[in-house]
């Protein structure tokens, strides 16, 4: 065996030595490195427990708790009373608010869905027209209408002080549309040529195939649309006048954020009725406001794993 011939073979056989390793992220970890990311999710997990646990602790403290901790947020309720929530929820602007926002956040998710399903269905099946409308939809992400555009139109088409100040304005968001577009374009073709050929229109296919085959998509889309809605505030502010159609954002703004006393007849109390301290009454808004999306985000995530699932189809 010539030397060439045995560097050739020792080559050969290195190179078979590093294809036969196993890549990186399939490696053993070492315990060093699991015990500094158990330390850092640990740290993350406190970071963002700690201060919601405060919020929930002081909403249900009592005067007493309160006064031993100079007035501020607490870590534990001491007697734990439920006199907060029963006192914002039962009746007024808060129970008012919540009710608002939700049917606010579920119409406006729905329509939000469905134009936005629509519309990027239409721009991903490179039918006329589809081409100068993406580079217009492109357009909608790099330049925003500023704000008093946007306001005179609101103000023009008479939804001012109306709830649909809150939907239609916002009703398609052009990052969305992008995303969903490039979801529907890695769908098996296939199954759409199979469809129009025995004859289902564009509506029938994207209904019993695109969309099903979607729930990925759509959950996450979903679950943007609806964050959006549940937090609008802005617009909120700029459209809506009148106290009694304020959505949860403005109240969260106006109580929590302003500091504005709670009075009772803002909370549906009874003439004579002791309210429970402000502090945990602001921090009773701040939970129910927060905790819908918690409680709506574990069902979501489970369509996640499963639309993934359903995608995953190839041709």
């Amino acid at each position: 065996m010539t030397t060439v011939e045995a560097a050739e073979q020792e080559t050969g056989s290195s190179t078979r030595r590093r294809s036969a390793k196993r890549p990186p992220w399939m490696e053993s970890p070492n315990p060093l490195t699991q015990i500094a990311k158990a330390i850092a999710l640990g740290i993350s997990v406190l970071l963002v427990i700690i201060p919601f646990w405060s919020v929930i602790a002081t909403s249900l403290a009592d005067q007493k708790t309160i006064n031993k901790s100079s007035g501020g947020m607490v870590m534990w309720p001491g007697m734990p009373s439920l006199g907060a929530y029963r006192a914002v929820l039962g009746g007024g602007v808060v129970t008012r608010a919540m009710i608002i926002s939700i049917g606010i956040t579920l119409v406006g998710t729905l329509l939000s869905l469905a134009a936005t399903a629509g519309l990027a269905y239409w721009l991903s099946r490179r039918s006329f027209g589809s081409r100068p409308m993406v580079l217009l939809v492109l357009g909608g992400v790099l330049f925003t209408p500023g704000l008093i555009p946007s306001y005179l139109v609101v103000k023009e088409f008479h939804l001012l002080d109306s709830w649909w100040s809150l939907i239609l304005p916002v009703l398609v968001n052009a990052f969305n549309v992008i995303v969903m577009r490039a979801f529907f374009q890695e769908l098996p073709q296939e199954l759409f040529e199979s469809a129009a050929i025995d004859g289902a229109s564009s509506l029938t296919i994207l209904t019993r195939i695109v969309l099903p085959l979607s729930k990925a998509v759509l959950a996450v889309i979903g679950l943007f649309y609806a964050v959006a809605y549940w937090n609008a505030f802005f617009n909120a502010l700029l459209y809506i006048q009148t106290t009694d159609k304020w959505p949860m954002a403005l109240v969260l703004r106006t109580f929590v954020v302003n500091q504005t006393t709670i009075g009772g007849d803002q909370v549906g109390a009874t003439s004579g009725e002791v309210l429970p301290p402000q502090l945990p009454l602001q921090m009773a808004i701040l939970v129910i406001a927060i905790v819908p999306i918690l409680i709506v985000y574990p069902f979501i995530q489970r369509h996640f794993a499963k639309g993934v699932m359903i995608g995953a189809v190839k041709g």
